[in-house]
């Protein structure tokens, strides 16, 4: 995910976005695939741990997004892959990136941790079975879908899509990992008011 602004903002990162903010009250709006999205939950974390406000504009999915920055009617986005080539044109402008590491394609842009900003937030898929599965399924499937994902040819498929693939996880380390992205989503979905639309 990359947090990203248009140009016409005057600001180099996200501390400075921090501070325009401020010293704009009720300017700034950022914009969204839809009420409940992770975009919309990754911005009203970091304005909850910023302590600001920006006004919240949905949309029906992330393109519409990219058109509407580029014709400057929206300022900013959490960005899942698709403003890359915008940003290499320098037609929008990378700030940050929320995972806990740098993104290789950016890797001179600060995660928001190293901003100073305690906001981590990485899209995690996975593969889920109806209840009352026998054990030994789930472990053959966690254990072919853990070696498809290891795959080189997985991994080249994966860059293209901007995305990467964590070490392999078991099903209970999966079930805790997602038990705590609930908890950790849920207080910004209840303390911003979020609603799905």
């Amino acid at each position: 995910m990359f947090l990203v602004v248009r140009p016409g903002i005057p600001v180099r990162n996200i501390n400075e976005l921090l501070a325009y903010a401020r010293a704009n009250p009720g300017k700034l709006t950022y914009g969204s695939a839809g009420s409940g999205s992770l975009q919309h939950i990754a911005i009203e974390m970091i304005l909850s741990a910023a302590k600001i406000n920006i006004l919240h504009v949905p949309y029906k999915g992330s393109q519409m997004i990219m058109t509407e920055m580029l014709g400057e009617r929206v300022d900013l986005t959490m960005d899942f892959g698709a403003a890359v080539p915008q940003v290499k044109a320098g037609k929008l402008r990378l700030l940050a990136v929320p995972g806990s590491t740098r993104s290789p394609v950016f890797p001179e842009t600060p995660t928001l941790l190293e901003s100073g900003i305690n906001v981590q937030v990485s899209f995690i898929s996975g593969v889920y079975a109806p209840a009352g599965t026998p054990a030994h399924i789930i472990t053959r499937l966690n254990r072919e879908i853990s070696r498809i994902m290891q795959a080189p040819e997985t991994k080249t498929q994966l860059d293209s899509m901007m995305a990467d693939t964590l070490p392999p996880m078991t099903p209970e380390a999966f079930a805790t990992n997602q038990q705590n992205a609930r908890n950790n989503f849920g207080s910004i979905v209840r303390n911003a008011g979020v609603k799905a639309n």
